[in-house]
């Protein structure tokens, strides 16, 4: 049905639909969240790869 691919004209569109539904705060306080969701997702990675015991 669609190509496939979001080009760089989409994901603009996308991002002011967005802050129209959203508002500038809204998506600041999404992106913060993201961000550390991301960071705790990595550290918890790197600590399942130690082995049992080992310490950092």
């Amino acid at each position: 049905m669609f190509g496939g691919k979001l080009g760089l004209p989409e994901l603009l569109i996308i991002l002011v639909i967005a802050l129209i539904i959203f508002g500038p705060s809204k998506i600041a306080d999404i992106g913060k969240g993201l961000g550390e969701g991301i960071r705790n997702f990595k550290s918890g990675m790197r600590e399942g790869d130690q082995q049992p015991g080992e310490k950092k």
